[in-house]
């Protein structure tokens, strides 16, 4: 087993895994952190475990039946329709939860970031582990290491992400408008279109993600604000109440 580390094409494959890892991981770390920003402190650490836990047990599996889970006709068309509206509730803010609202509600605010993280997990791995057991050239021990590589980046880069939407909220948007641009790229690679794709409107796959991260930054904004707007009104209300 370890004489393919005596190989150099071990290690060109194992630069290829470890630069995948860095930039497809990435996405699992921003969607972490995006559904766990509105816990309190106290539960973001929480959700960033199980969130991580769940990302790299998700892909394990994947990895496993990626080849015969991408042939199935229709599943990414699928998969692109729940990261959109994944990306669009992200964008708007949880006004029903508070660090004061007691244990019951701040249990039901981390057990609906970690669906969250679940299914985009489920839906984003789907590509990324096609592309790691690719580098990999069906060497079972590389894709072992790639996945045990996207440990640290995961649980590290979802860390790393909270913070710096905390200084930078900018990052929030961008970070939904990433789910959007992923979605793009799933969207026309189905295979279920694919062919009909390449023959009509060949264009599409190239622009397709541009244009569903600006829908889903336009509509999470609209909705973010629409919703802001509410419970400015609501809070007015209540204390003329009091």
């Amino acid at each position: 087993m370890f004489e393919i580390f005596l190989e150099p094409k071990t290690w060109v494959a194992l630069l290829q895994i470890i630069g995948i890892d860095l930039l497809l991981g990435g996405d699992n770390a921003v969607v972490i952190a995006l559904a766990c920003r509105n816990l309190p402190k106290e539960q973001q650490k929480k959700a960033i475990m199980f969130g991580a836990a769940a990302a790299i047990i998700i892909r394990s599996i994947l990895t496993i039946t990626a080849l015969y889970l991408l042939g199935i006709p229709y599943l990414k068309i699928v998969g692109s329709l729940l990261l959109i509206w994944i990306g669009i509730k992200l964008l708007v803010p949880d006004h029903g939860h508070s660090e004061a609202d007691g244990s019951l509600v701040a249990a039901g605010s981390l057990a609906a970031a970690i669906k969250t993280i679940i299914i985009a997990d489920v839906v984003m791995s789907l590509d990324n582990v096609l592309a790691v057991a690719a580098a990999a050239h069906g060497s079972m021990v590389l894709i072992v290491i790639g996945l045990l590589i996207s440990i640290p980046i995961v649980l590290y880069g979802s860390t790393l992400m909270l913070k710096l939407m905390d200084r930078f909220p900018i990052l929030i948007t961008v970070g939904a408008g990433l789910l959007g641009f992923v979605a793009g790229q799933m969207l026309f690679t189905d295979p279920a279109i694919k062919d009909w794709t390449v023959q009509n409107i060949p264009y599409a796959p190239s622009i397709a993600p541009i244009v569903l991260a600006l829908l889903v930054i336009s509509l999470g904004s609209v909705l973010k604000n629409r919703g802001e707007r509410l419970h400015v009104a609501k809070t007015e209300a209540n204390l003329v109440d009091l």
